[in-house]
């Protein structure tokens, strides 16, 4: 069913986003760090995805900067904030 299909969709793209975001961000980030690669990583993902990617980062900014700080994997973080399933 097509809400599945978005689920699975912003799931994806929530762990495409934030792989990209940790790669720019380095093996032991600081909060300012990954600010700086919240910046650059929507960028980097071209404008449709990026225009998402924007949505995503702002309304999770928090979670998002905490877990990427605390070495969480993609796919955990976008899980805790309820993109993923765990």
């Amino acid at each position: 069913d097509s809400v599945a299909q978005g689920r699975r969709l912003k799931c994806s793209l929530c762990t495409k986003v934030l792989k990209k975001i940790q790669a720019l961000a380095g093996d032991d980030p600081d909060e300012s760090a990954v600010q700086a690669a919240l910046k650059k990583g929507c960028r980097a993902l071209g404008r449709s995805v990026g225009k998402k990617c924007q949505k995503l980062v702002s309304k999770y900014q928090e979670q998002i900067s905490e877990g990427l700080q605390n070495g969480d994997l993609p796919q955990d973080i976008c899980a805790a904030i309820g993109i993923c399933r765990s």
